[in-house]
């Protein structure tokens, strides 16, 4: 039984294989918004929240809050899925990127 098995396996391992396709042309961006999410999103937190602590113990209430609704907007570029990907297409769409 086991012996079959082997025997199986190593002519299954030296029997040909058809030829593999080659890779596409041009730059795979398959994950990069996923890479940049992963990599930014835990920068951003940490810098908004040392920046936001700042602006509270220096009682810069003005500030903090322009501050807090600019993060929220840039927040939203990383944490909504999708956003990075439309943004990315319309800008390649402008400049006549297809």
């Amino acid at each position: 039984m086991i012996l079959k098995a082997i025997v199986e396996n190593a002519v299954e391992a030296l029997a040909p294989t058809a030829p593999a396709t080659p890779p596409p042309a041009g730059v795979n961006t398959a994950g990069l918004a996923d890479f940049l999410r992963k990599f930014f999103a835990p920068l951003f937190l940490v810098v908004v929240s040392v920046v936001a602590i700042f602006f509270l113990f220096t009682r810069e209430i003005t500030r903090f809050v322009q501050f807090i609704i600019l993060a929220v907007a840039i927040g939203v570029i990383f944490y909504v899925p999708n956003v990075i990907e439309v943004t990315a297409k319309a800008i390649a769409g402008a400049l006549g990127i297809k």
